[in-house]
């Protein structure tokens, strides 16, 4: 084997490097050598170059895609096609995903004999450096969708070779939810050879084994069925029951490990769908809490079967959703602070409106309440028509802050969405806003005297009336903020209240007339409950177990969770 110097310095310099990333030789003492020596070390050096694919006659191929292999990309029959790209691919051709770009993006031309790239004025010969005249004849090549497809997979195989780390990092994504197959094992192999992030070699040893399920070897298969069985990704799942489905897989002792790592994967996604419904329900638990909250002040206070209530969280969203107008309209930089801005004005939108109401109708109805229920459900219908005369009978649409979009992935399949962790926060801010509220102010000082004795609070100088309107504003304001919390997770329409008003007075009912403790205890318990019987039993029916549970258990125990404390005057 005769060398030039030039090629047998870098063949040196290349083969020096990888060995010394493999920690497997120190070649520092040949300093110290003949040149007998040296030489004698470097043929062997040039060995294990050839060997490893970096020298020698196989190297030089796969390192330059042909101006024949382009050809075979660019034009012929879709399979003769998709073959010519896999092999360019395994081979790891340079030049490749430069000329499937161009292919993508309608740059390549081709006649019977050579394919061309045309960019602007220049036009070369694909799969060599050197200019060219088009030929008359070149005609755009085109590509349908297997062919798109299959190029989307070979350019995110090819990143895997990036010096790039966030390509290389992306690339392995991409990979792993679009899926490999054994036509892509090369690359991904020759990737692993090269890669030196921990992180990423593991990802890519997980590439290596979804690649190579359908391999060849009988052997090959088994071992990668043993590794995807540590997994816990339902991608894996559903890969390894394909291929026991069918007859794709004849070797008996690998079918069988197929059923084992299913099964030892199906056990760790339960957990994660387990996880997922306890968390659905206290995100639902959350939002039943904010609803129920203002209705447990109104209907604690004062006995008002408040069927507005649900229209006043309506409201509220409105009033999100025209406060991101005017920021979309007028403060575009400040978007993503749109909803800081909502809160207030949804409390204080739908406080007005449960101030108005209780000055002008449920004021003279206190003591009656199927009046007052009869009321506020005329009252409902009346809101519900104005906002669909306002604002139209279609939803409106409301777009999440960037800050609450997207989520938070726990485990493989179970992603905890940012809005729903941010309205678990909120409930929790807003219900120890109000326990300060009642606790600790004057206001919630009158308030619980006139919930527990309103007679001999009147005689003790609270002006109950006052009081009553107070509370009543206080309990819509929260509506509201129920509302704007509403709006970040669903639909904004006229019809926003009714999907939660009959839900917001069992948690009240179920909690304790008045009792902030019950309330939260019933609005979680209840959420978490219904998701399971939902996940058991379905929708409609763990709507009706859930009421036949409440009333059951208000048979049992009328006060509910939490008994009210103290003793009225009327008793």
């Amino acid at each position: 084997m005769s060398l030039l110097p030039e090629a047998r310095w870098l063949c040196h310099r290349a083969v020096v490097g990888f060995a010394q990333r493999l920690g497997r030789c120190d070649l520092s003492h040949l300093a110290g050598c003949s040149r007998a020596a040296r030489a004698r070390a470097l043929s062997v050096l040039v060995g294990i170059a050839c060997g490893l694919g970096v020298w020698g006659p196989g190297a030089a191929e796969a390192q330059a895609l042909t101006p024949q292999q382009a050809h075979a990309i660019a034009v012929g029959d879709t399979d003769d096609r998709l073959k010519a790209l896999q092999d360019a691919a395994a081979r790891g051709d340079a030049g490749l995903g430069d000329f499937l770009k161009a292919l993508e993006d309608g740059e390549v031309k081709a006649n019977a004999s050579q394919a061309f790239v045309v960019r602007g004025p220049n036009v070369r010969v694909a799969g060599g450096a050197a200019l060219a005249a088009l030929p008359a004849d070149a005609q755009e090549a085109l590509i349908n969708n297997r062919l798109r497809s299959a190029i989307s997979a070979v350019q995110s195989g090819l990143n895997l070779l990036s010096a790039d780390l966030a390509v290389r990092t992306q690339a392995i994504r991409q990979l792993t939810t679009a899926g490999v197959d054994a036509t892509q094992l090369a690359l991904v192999e020759k990737a692993l050879a090269a890669e030196t992030s921990p992180e990423l070699r593991n990802a890519l040893e997980k590439l290596q084994a979804l690649a190579s399920v359908a391999a060849p070897e009988a052997a090959q298969r088994l071992a990668a069925v043993q590794r995807l069985a540590q997994s816990g990704e339902p991608s894996v799942r559903s890969l390894l029951q394909e291929r026991m489905s069918g007859g794709a897989e004849t070797d008996a002792q690998v079918r069988a490990a197929l059923a084992r790592a299913v099964t030892a994967i199906e056990s760790r996604l339960a957990w994660g769908d387990r996880l997922g419904i306890v968390f659905s329900g206290i995100s639902l638990g959350s939002i039943l809490v904010i609803v129920a909250l203002g209705l447990a002040i109104t209907y604690g206070l004062m006995g008002v079967i408040n069927m507005a209530h649900g229209e006043l969280m309506m409201i509220g969203a409105y009033a999100t959703w025209l406060v991101q107008g005017a920021f979309r309209q007028w403060l575009p930089g400040l978007f993503d602070f749109y909803v800081l801005a909502a809160v207030p004005a949804a409390f204080a939108s739908a406080a007005l409106v449960g101030a108005a109401l209780e000055r002008t109708v449920l004021r003279w109805l206190y003591g009656r309440p199927l009046e007052t229920l009869l009321a506020t459900w005329g009252i409902s219908l009346i809101l519900i028509q104005a906002v669909r005369s306002l604002f139209g009978a279609q939803n409106v649409p409301l777009e999440n802050p960037s800050w609450m979009s997207g989520g938070l992935a726990v485990l493989p399949n179970l992603t905890l969405p940012y809005n729903r962790l941010v309205i678990i926060v909120f409930a929790a801010l807003v219900l120890l806003a109000v326990a300060q509220l009642i606790a600790r102010t004057r206001l919630g000082l009158m308030v619980r005297g006139v919930t527990q004795n309103r007679r001999m609070a009147s005689c003790v100088g609270v002006n109950t009336a006052r009081v009553d309107t107070l509370a009543f504003s206080l309990g819509s304001g929260i509506a509201g903020l129920a509302g704007c919390a509403l709006s970040q997770v669903g639909n904004v329409g006229p019809d926003l209240g009714q999907a939660y008003i009959v839900d917001a007075f069992m948690v009240v009912v179920l909690g304790g007339v008045g009792q902030l403790a019950g309330t939260v205890i019933a609005g979680l318990g209840l959420g978490v409950l219904n998701k399971l019987l939902e996940d058991w039993a379905g929708a409609v029916l763990a709507k009706i177990m859930v009421l036949v549970f409440i009333v059951l258990f208000i048979q049992k125990r009328p006060q509910g969770l939490f008994a009210m404390r103290g003793r009225s005057a009327e008793a």
